[in-house]
């Protein structure tokens, strides 16, 4: 049984403290909200009213299969661009200093399929705190059994293969996530260590909003679309895999690329640093020169920085980014981070494939080598 993880270390480190201090410092002497401002609104008007328009082209548009099909792979990537650029940040209450603001704009994770209640106990409270420890942050349990993300699980014979079929199973989140992953999570008495203890109120909620989810994208297209059973499955399919694949990617090259740790607690449940620190060595950032990229991943090309500052809305990481890079490396911390998508995509296969592949080899030549070892004392003693 895993033991509560404490980390140690918190009073010896002054990083987080000084960088604290110097990103405030930053928004004071530039009187700059650490909310939305101008840009970020307008951010989330654009991927609303993508999102929007894309459903009800869809819906009563009548065009071609084709053009369909194309809409319903863009309404699955604008559901996450939603869920990244827009709820992510109003679930951490980063979005508004307005809380009836952040509330409403975190109501929208639920029609695009999860449940804000649920993803905020996983991912605030667990995610964020326990990042990248095996048995305590459900994040790198994607798949038990299919995909290692840690070297304290076991690898499998099948695990050799990771490196391939993973980027087919994160397609898979999204459709996990609508139908199954949410009524586990909230169902189960804890979440990593965290003992789950649920208003009365969240039991109403989850059921009638995935009821609202299920009605908008099940139940009334096929009652106002003029398709067959296996048109709309096929369509409806496509959407979920779309989503959950561009999900999958943004969400794993945060923290499971070349550099970034798997720390074990030791028996007493400790972790020998201090939190910030921890997350330096477990989170890394991608394309942050990227404008692109900025402007579709929320602000999760820049984890590094959301982990640390996650009540700041991630409009201001590329300016707080310089600062805590030049903090990281003034106090000899790590500062992750891989120039382009297409090279994080790259280390994070890599990375799947020493913790699945080259790890199962050496465990074979490992095993191997002490069954000849046995042998020989055997041969001697006998």
């Amino acid at each position: 049984m895993a033991k509560k993880v404490t980390f140690i270390n918190a009073n010896k480190s002054t990083f987080y403290a000084t960088v604290r201090k110097r990103v405030d410092a930053y928004f004071i002497e530039n009187s700059i909200s650490v909310n939305a401002n101008a840009a970020m609104w307008v951010k989330a008007v654009f991927f609303l009213t993508g999102l929007t328009a894309c459903y009800l082209l869809i819906l009563l548009g009548n065009f071609n299969a084709y053009i369909t099909l194309t809409l319903t792979v863009l309404l699955g990537m604008f559901g996450a661009f939603v869920g990244f650029n827009i709820c992510h940040d109003a679930i951490h209450k980063a979005f508004s200093k307005n809380a009836n603001v952040n509330k409403a704009l975190s109501f929208i994770f639920n029609l695009i399929g999860a449940s804000p209640y649920v993803w905020n106990i996983c991912h605030n409270i667990v995610h964020h705190t326990y990042t990248n420890i095996a048995g305590h942050d459900e994040d790198i349990d994607v798949a038990p059994g299919l995909i290692r993300f840690s070297e304290s699980e076991t690898v499998n014979k099948l695990q050799r293969y990771q490196h391939f079929y993973a980027f087919v199973l994160y397609s898979f989140a999204m459709l996990s996530w609508v139908f199954r992953k949410d009524f586990k999570k909230f169902f189960q008495k804890k979440i990593g260590e965290h003992v789950l203890d649920h208003p009365r109120a969240e039991y109403f909620k989850l059921f009638v909003y995935k009821g609202i989810y299920y009605f908008l994208f099940i139940v009334l297209p096929l009652m106002v679309m003029d398709i067959t059973w296996w048109q709309f499955l096929i369509g409806f399919l496509t959407m979920q895999l779309a989503q959950g694949l561009v999900l999958g990617l943004v969400f794993q090259l945060a923290h499971v690329v070349e550099g970034t740790s798997f720390p074990s607690p030791d028996q007493k449940g400790n972790i020998e640093e201090a939190w910030a620190e921890h997350q330096m060595r477990t989170t890394a950032n991608f394309s942050v020169d990227s404008k692109i990229a900025a402007f579709f991943c929320g602000g999760l090309n820049r984890q590094i920085e959301h982990h640390l500052f996650p009540k700041i809305c991630h409009i201001h990481y590329p300016q707080i980014g310089k600062i805590v890079k030049e903090t990281a490396l003034e106090f000899g911390l790590p500062y992750i981070e891989s120039t382009t998508f297409s090279a994080a995509l790259v280390s994070h296969y890599k990375t799947l494939r020493r913790l699945g592949k080259e790890a199962y080899e050496e465990n074979r030549y490992v095993n191997k080598s002490s069954c000849l070892l046995t042998r020989k004392v055997s041969a001697i003693h006998s």
